[in-house]
């Protein structure tokens, strides 16, 4: 008597458990590692679930890029959901005020943790 005993092949999705989804995930203020949201702590450091955010899809660094580029016309403010703010740097984009304001928060964007930028932003 032999059982045939069936091998997955190698990179193909395992057969058991749903995908992971994007909303489903957080990310961990101890060490940065995606978790999924229903885990008590992280099991890569052990922070506790408290020390946990939501992942976002935002980008730091476009935000960066886009604040000293487009900053002036409020690019950035556009791409991190604050239309408001983008119309008015539109408004006085002649006066290079928001040009100016966009280079104070592209520097701001630098010295913030990922972490924190998820938090803030989403």
């Amino acid at each position: 008597m032999s059982e045939t005993i069936e091998v997955p092949k190698p990179g193909a999705p395992p057969e058991s458990g749903p995908t992971p989804n994007v909303t489903d995930q957080k990310y961990c203020l101890g060490c940065g590692k995606t978790l999924h949201k229903s885990a008590p702590a992280c099991p890569h450091c052990g922070a506790p679930q408290a020390d946990v955010v939501p992942a976002g899809n935002k980008n730091r660094v476009v935000a960066i890029v886009l604040a000293l580029l487009l900053g002036g016309i409020g690019g950035h403010k556009f791409y991190l959901g604050r239309v408001g703010m983008g119309i008015l740097y539109l408004v006085f984009c002649w006066t290079f005020i928001p040009s100016i304001v966009a280079f104070v928060e592209a520097i701001i964007y630098i010295t913030m943790s990922d972490q924190a930028f998820a938090k803030k932003y989403g």
